[in-house]
């Protein structure tokens, strides 16, 4: 049985809401890492098999298949899947479990891996409403 490693890893800017990253689009921030690492190790792109992406509470622009998005804009080849888990704040964990289960089982020997998990940005209050008087509480 094959042993899952991690061959690098890279961490992208901490944004704000409202923030300075707030018009970066969340597959090109995760291409950019892609991107990245195949560079800085020198792989040749063909060899991914495929691109997990752990992607919290989407909504809006990330509401796809943001591993899709992120590794064709990456350059990977078109032949390349992509797989985005949602799991909320479990998400990237999840992500890392799937990749290192699909090494262990055999169906793939080289596996991108990123996490998108934009929780901060999402926490806006929205008022419930009183089940009893029809109005916000």
């Amino acid at each position: 049985m094959p042993t899952p490693v991690i061959v690098d890893a890279i961490r992208t800017p901490i944004g704000a809401l409202g923030g300075s990253l707030a018009r970066v689009r969340p597959d090109d921030l995760a291409a950019l890492v892609i991107r990245t690492v195949v560079e800085r190790n020198n792989l040749d792109p063909a060899l991914v098999e495929e691109v997990y992406l752990g992607c919290a509470n989407q909504a809006g622009e990330d509401n796809r298949n943001v591993a899709r998005m992120a590794a064709l804009l990456a350059g990977l080849p078109v032949e390349v899947a992509g797989v985005t888990i949602n799991r909320l704040c479990a998400s990237g964990l999840n992500a890392v479990n799937q990749a290192a289960r699909a090494i262990r089982c055999g169906e793939g020997r080289c596996i991108s891996l990123a996490a998108w998990n934009p929780c901060p940005e999402r926490r806006i209050r929205c008022p419930k409403r009183n089940p009893v008087s029809r109005s916000a509480t």
